[in-house]
């Protein structure tokens, strides 16, 4: 019998800004220890400790190399935070070990690297999860809790993107960040996960329907391009031309009918926001403004109004309790609500509210619509992961952090 609240033992792997940032919020339980950290630059690894030593005060072990710290029989999980390429590898090496895997977000480099994370959870039966934090964000939460109470009627179509300036990859590429060879050599939808992550929920992806077919199509490629110059001149070396358009546009098809676009926008001026739309017969929900209308209960014919208005009545439990016990944790407290649910899977035992299904599918629309940008925008199937496991009831994680009861 799984004891809950009990101490995790957890090793993190890669120690970035990305992957300090999570140690922070790790340090913070009082039911975790972070027992072991590994990066390949020692500096990295000090910074880390630092991190955690302003919180807690116990030993913790540094390794350079992963397959150290996987050796360590007390560590039952492993928070994976290093650049996008490791990703998959690691998470494999952590399931091969006995070890719950959670990794940072990303798209995969090709499909069969997604089908071996998929075969290894399948040969292992050790829980692998995606970090998806949007899928905890406030509005995410409470607009599935609304489409589960009826709200919307049925879902018809869903959009999200990644609109983001992030035209700094290009300065970057002079530290050589992996990121940055992202953008020089892949035009695709480099970042889908924030968006397809809570929209996957939406429409019970693996669990009732599926993604069919994916169409993307990129426009030209300038932003980055003009921002190198702009910081190391014409002549530099690090002037390049920029594989990945300004925007990508993918289209996916359901099996249950429904349609999904997805915009990356990341290499032109524009304030941040995620472009969550979720359209249904009896209503429809914009992030950009905060805004739903729906036809029979909002006040008047045609106009929006605040989706604040609904929160009192459907904030999501895990926000309502959140709102209570107060908020913390980086991106608004999604970073604290993700972690708590790898971390409880681990104390419970379960499977995780994110399983190696979905993050598979969430990170094949990189390379997919890679294949479909260099076909002039064909049309790709879509792998079923699952093997047709989407057809039945497959088991779901029972308890505070599901995302599917």
């Amino acid at each position: 019998m799984a004891e809950k609240n009990r101490t995790v033992k957890i090793g993190v792997v890669g120690l970035g800004g990305r992957g300090r940032g999570l140690i922070g919020t790790l340090a913070q339980m009082d039911d975790v220890v972070i027992s072991a950290v590994c990066d390949i630059v020692d500096e990295c690894i000090d910074e880390a400790i630092g991190r955690i030593r302003e919180y807690k005060d116990y030993p913790v072990k540094r390794f350079n190399n992963y397959h150290d710290l996987l050796a360590e029989k007390d560590i039952e999980g492993v928070v994976i935070a290093t650049s996008w390429n490791e990703h998959i590898e690691i998470a494999i090496a952590s399931m091969e070990a006995g070890k719950y895997a959670a990794f940072e977000v990303g798209g995969a480099n090709s499909i069969e690297e997604c089908w071996d994370l998929v075969k290894t959870y399948e040969k292992t039966k050790v829980p692998c999860m995606m970090l998806e934090n949007c899928c905890y964000g406030q509005y995410e939460l409470a607009i599935l809790n609304m489409i589960r109470h009826g709200l919307f009627g049925e879902i018809i179509h869903c959009a999200g993107g990644y609109h983001h300036d992030l035209r700094t990859l290009a300065d970057a590429l002079a530290r050589n960040k992996q990121r940055s060879f992202h953008h020089l050599h892949r035009n695709a939808e480099l970042y889908p996960t924030h968006e397809i992550g809570p929209i996957s929920k939406y429409l019970n992806i693996n669990r009732g329907n599926r993604f069919l077919t994916l169409t993307s199509t990129a426009s030209k490629s300038r932003g980055l391009g003009i921002r190198a110059e702009e910081v190391f001149g014409k002549d530099n070396p690090y002037t390049q031309n920029y594989a990945l358009g300004d925007i990508v546009t993918t289209v996916i098809k359901c099996a249950g009918g429904e349609t999904i676009t997805l915009t990356h926008d990341t290499s032109l001026p524009r304030p941040y926001s995620r472009g969550n739309a979720v359209h249904g017969t009896k209503g429809i929900w914009m992030e950009i403004n905060k805004s739903v209308y729906f036809e029979d209960l909002s006040p008047n014919p045609h106009e929006w109004e605040p989706i604040e208005n609904y929160l009192d009545k459907y904030n999501h439990p895990i926000w309502k309790e959140f709102l209570e016990d107060g908020v913390t944790g980086g991106h608004g407290g999604m970073d604290y609500l993700v972690l708590r649910a790898f971390i409880e899977s681990i104390q419970n035992e379960t499977i995780t509210p994110i399983d190696v299904y979905e993050s598979a599918s969430w990170m094949a629309i990189t390379c997919l619509s890679e294949q479909s940008i260099s076909m002039g925008s064909m049309p790709v199937a879509f792998p079923d992961f699952t093997n047709g496991k989407w057809l039945t009831q497959r088991p779901v994680l029972e308890g505070k952090y599901s995302l599917d009861k």
